[in-house]
Parts: C-alpha cells; sequence; structure tokens
C-alpha cells in the first residue's frame, strides 16, 4: 500500500477541518478525493506534502509510519503534489522553474544540462510535449500544468497529488489531462485526484472517497451514479438539472453594434460584434476559451480601454461611460477571475458585500457610512446566500471558493440591475454552490432581467441558454437556440459557420 492516512485530524480555532479522517491509495491506482469546497480535502493534501501538520493521526509509505513535516519530506518519501494555483515563477524558464531547490552549481554558475535532458526524457514518455528552453508565462495553462506534473516526476513521485487541477483548464485541455493521468497510472503511479466534478471522477477514478464537512462520508466505485455522488458531497437530494420555465422573453435591454476591441499591442480582439439580449432571456456566448469572450465581457463595463461601436443598455448608449457610471445604469458584473476582480481578499466580508454601494444611501449618507444599516446588511446577505463563514468580519480571503462566488453574488444581485454580466460563474464550484448559482441566475431571468452568461462548460451553456451565440476570434459565427447539437455547437466553435 504505498499511501494511508490513519485518523487524521485538524482544526483552525473553533473550524475542524479534518475529522478523523483514514484513507488508502494503492499502487498504479487513481483515487478521487470528492467533496463540495470547504469539506477539508486541500486541508488534508497540504498535510500529507507537509504544508500543514497535522493535530493527530499518522501517514503510512509502504506500510511504514512516516513523519512529514515540510514538503522535502514528502518528496524524500516520494510524494509530490500539483497544486490548484502553479507554483511556477512566470519569467523562468521551464527548466529554471524545474531546477529550483535541486540546483548544481560549479564556479557559481548552474548547470541546467542534467535537467534540460531529464525534462525532455519525461516529455517524450509521457508525450507532454515541453519545450525546457520555454518561458512559463509564454505558455498556455494546460501546458504549465504539464510542467507541474514534471517537476513532480523528476523527485521520483510515486504518489502525485492532483489538487483541483482541471479547475482553469477548458475543457479540450482537461480531456488531455485525463488522457494524461491514465498513462502515469499504467506507469505505476498512484494518482490523488482532488476534485468536485462528476463526470472527470467517474471517468478516470479507480475509487472515490466522498469528504463532507471535514469528514469521509463514504467511498464509492465510479459505477455509482452522478446521482449519488452529489447527494453524498451535499447531504442532501441535489437536482443536477436546473429548472428552467417556458421563455417569455420582452424587450430589447441591451444592444451591441459593431463593438471591436484592440488589445494594448494593437491587435483586434473582437470584431464587428453585434448582439442583443432580450429581457427575461439568457443569452449564452460558447467559444474555446481565448476567444474575445473576456473582453466582451469586460467592455460592457467599460473596462475595455481601445474600443468603439454601439453598447446600449435600456436604449441608453452607455459606451464610454465610466466603471461607475456603467454599475449605475443597472449592470450587475460577476467576473471571470472572484480572487482578483470579483473580491477585494483584506477587506471583510461586510465590506466587499458594499463595494458598489458604498457611497450611496442607506450604506452612506453625508460622507459617513451607515454602520448599523451594513451590519444589518451583510448579516441578511450572508443568510440569504448562504455564505459559510465563521463571522461576517472575517476577510473574504479566509472563505471556500464556493463561498466567495456566493459573496459576488449576493453583492451584485441584490441591487436593482437591468443586465446580469456572469463570466465562468461556475469556474472552480462543487455541486451544491453550481445549484445555487443556477438558481439565482434562473431567479433573475423569471424577474426579467437579461442576462449574458460567458462559460467555457458546455454542458452549463446548454442547460442554462435560450440561445447561444458562438464566437470564434472575436466574431459570432452565428447564434443558435439551446436545443442544437453538440456536434453543430463543436464544428461552431471551431470557426465554420
Amino acid at each position: 500500500m504505498p499511501l494511508e492516512l490513519r485518523g487524521v485530524s485538524k482544526s483552525f480555532g473553533n473550524l475542524i477541518a479534518n475529522d478523523q479522517i483514514n484513507l488508502k491509495v494503492g499502487k498504479g491506482e487513481i483515487h478521487a478525493i470528492l467533496g463540495e469546497n470547504g469539506a477539508g480535502k486541500s486541508t488534508l493534501m497540504n498535510i500529507v506534502y507537509g504544508l500543514l501538520q497535522p493535530d493527530s493521526g499518522e501517514i503510512l509509505v509502504d506500510d511504514q509510519t512516516v513523519k512529514i513535516y515540510e514538503p522535502s519530506d514528502a518528496i524524500k518519501h516520494g510524494i509530490g503534489m500539483v497544486h490548484q494555483h502553479f507554483m511556477l515563477i512566470p519569467v523562468f524558464t521551464v527548466a529554471e522553474n524545474i531546477a529550483l531547490g535541486r540546483e548544481k552549481s560549479k564556479f557559481g554558475i548552474m548547470s541546467l544540462a542534467e535537467i534540460k535532458t531529464k525534462i525532455k526524457k519525461l516529455s517524450d514518455e509521457f508525450k507532454f510535449d515541453i519545450d525546457p528552453d520555454a518561458i512559463i508565462e509564454d505558455l498556455p495553462v494546460g501546458v504549465q500544468q504539464r510542467v507541474e506534473i514534471v517537476k513532480a516526476l523528476m523527485y521520483d513521485a510515486k504518489v502525485l497529488i492532483l489538487d483541483e487541477p482541471t479547475a482553469v483548464l477548458t475543457p479540450q485541455e482537461t480531456d488531455e489531462l485525463l488522457n494524461v493521468m491514465k498513462v502515469l497510472k499504467s506507469k505505476g503511479t498512484s494518482i490523488i485526484f482532488i476534485t468536485h466534478k462528476l463526470r472527470e471522477v467517474k471517468e478516470v477514478a479507480d475509487k472515490i472517497t466522498i469528504i463532507r464537512l471535514g469528514k469521509v462520508v463514504g467511498t464509492q466505485l465510479p459505477t455509482a451514479s452522478q446521482e449519488e455522488l452529489a447527494n453524498l458531497m451535499v447531504g442532501r437530494q441535489v437536482d443536477l438539472a436546473p429548472n428552467k420555465v417556458a421563455f417569455n422573453p420582452g424587450i430589447n435591454v441591451l444592444e451591441i453594434n459593431n463593438l471591436n476591441i484592440f488589445n494594448d499591442a494593437g491587435r483586434k480582439v473582437i470584431n464587428n460584434l453585434s448582439l442583443n439580449i432580450r429581457a427575461g432571456e439568457i443569452v449564452a456566448i460558447a467559444g474555446v476559451q481565448g476567444n474575445g469572450q473576456s473582453e466582451l465581457a469586460r467592455a460592457l463595463l467599460n473596462l475595455e480601454k481601445h474600443s468603439s461601436g454601439s453598447i446600449k443598455l435600456d436604449g441608453q448608449e452607455i459606451q464610454g461611460f465610466t466603471v461607475r457610471d456603467s454599475l449605475r445604469a443597472g449592470i450587475a458584473y460577476i467576473p471571470e477571475s472572484r480572487e482578483l476582480d470579483g473580491l477585494i481578499s483584506t477587506f471583510s466580508i461586510t465590506e466587499n458585500l458594499i463595494l458598489d454601494v458604498h457611497d450611496l444611501e442607506p450604506v452612506a449618507s453625508r460622507g459617513q457610512l451607515n454602520r448599523a444599516y451594513i451590519q444589518n446588511n451583510a448579516t441578511t446577505l450572508v443568510k440569504e446566500f448562504d455564505v459559510r463563514t465563521q463571522s461576517i468580519e472575517d476577510n473574504s480571503s479566509s472563505l471556500s471558493g464556493g463561498n466567495k462566488q456566493k459573496v459576488v453574488l449576493a453583492r451584485e444581485l441584490s441591487r436593482e440591475v437591468k443586465l446580469v454580466v456572469a463570466a465562468q460563474p461556475t469556474r472552480g464550484l462543487d455541486v451544491g454552490s453550481i445549484e445555487f448559482v443556477y438558481e439565482k441566475l434562473l431567479a433573475e431571468r423569471a424577474n426579467k432581467k437579461a442576462i449574458l452568461l460567458i462559460s467555457s462548460e458546455l454542458d452549463e451553456v446548454m442547460e442554462l441558454a435560450d440561445r447561444i451565440a458562438v464566437i470564434y476570434k472575436g466574431e459570432i459565427v452565428g447564434v443558435v437556440d439551446s436545443d442544437v447539437s453538440r456536434e453543430k455547437l463543436g464544428l461552431m466553435m471551431a470557426g465554420i459557420k
């Protein structure tokens, strides 16, 4: 048995993150650990990798108890880890990143020759196609992740921990990673796959352990249905299909005509794009990530500097507005990255909930904040949006990904708006949080709001959208109804009109 955990527990103050966890991972086994955000999955793996120390329990490698005080101890025992947020230095090359911590020097000069040779060997063995001399920031996210895997394999890892490895990948990159995992397994590497995505678990896992609120609540085989796994994760019945009522659109709320956007280098990323969204309608933008979706969402908030054309909200031209005026005109914005653009991590949950309206009544009056109202507002929204936190005064950085997203939703959807711009609203979320986001978006649709959904999850697009606009290289190649076949949608995403 390469790796075993016995009675591992870890607390942070009054919060019990891991409660008497027992886990066994066999040789050449893909063992998935499934659970909601905040269930304790990453905490457990950080203990195994030496980034945290357990309060009690033991770790065994090859049936021998080992002490892991830091990552170097884990590496010594054949345990590697690829974190959800990559540990790479963007301006360094692949070889330089992998060499860090294992440098060899002669007369003060680092030698990378041996490192490059081994990178090339591993790259060929697993068909990674990695150039040792490539600069990290120039590589696609999927290739950067392969660099992290190679870095672990360079230390002869026999057990590889993948922490939410598909959270930042496109569907195509996800499929490539799942194939890589199967190859690693065939060569005897054991993989601990931390995730909340049911389809991926069922596709590659040999065994599935479900953790809820820090406890193991079940172990299943991949033959278990998605509903069974989801119910164990959340602790209740989960409806995986959103309840969408009949489509009854109103007047045009958003009208985009001949929108052009140029990046800082002068390259056109959005080309003569025209689109309209009606009240009570969800229009989804489908396309491979990097075809202008992010720039389109930002342009609606007037966050893009170099743009031209017309953007009308409820008949009013807002192109050229300030960001504040765009928000005040009636736009709710759920950004692609909740950490970078949705929240201020060092601000409390209470403060993050008033970012859009901090200078408006009743939040403020005559330059003074209404503390009593702000506290009541936070208490009400945290309850309404089911934000799991010990205190509304905790910094937003203390929250899990799903709870961070709930704070963003609570802020944006608790004020009067006409248009909801939702960019990747369920990225990195578990099934319970995804169900919650769907409910809130469909409630806005029922309240006759116009919704622009930008998502790289094809199932999500087809489930939620009333119409789907397919984008390719900054152009809308076609607009179709949501009952379109996946095959036709796939061809359109490849640029075939």
